[in-house]
């Protein structure tokens, strides 16, 4: 499973950034990995200057085997809490696709 993270001019997509966001995926959707073959992330920031905004925002797009890929995405006033917001949003359509397929 591959998770590409892409950022906008407003964030520096640095090394640490990678690594909170792909444990942050891997927390909230671990165990939907087996299903998937790729998850992208796109962390942009649309209003760099004024802090404390809900402008940081968080668009997750899965793509899971034999399935039209799913997305999310969350606004917040942190990129944290946008990214954990998204990832909320991306499980349950996981889990909803999850059941549809053993028939519930």
């Amino acid at each position: 499973m591959q998770i590409q993270i892409n950022t906008d001019n407003h964030i520096d997509g640095h090394e640490a950034l990678q690594s909170r966001v792909e444990g942050m995926i891997e927390q909230f959707l671990g165990h939907h990995y087996q299903n998937l073959t790729r998850i992208e992330a796109y962390l942009s920031d649309a209003n760099a200057a004024k802090p404390g905004e809900m402008d940081k925002q968080c668009a997750l797009e899965a793509r899971p085997r034999g399935a039209d890929a799913l997305a999310a995405s969350h606004q917040d006033e942190t990129m944290e809490a946008a990214i954990r917001g998204a990832c909320q949003k991306l499980r349950k359509q996981l889990d909803e696709l999850a059941e549809r397929r053993r028939g519930y």
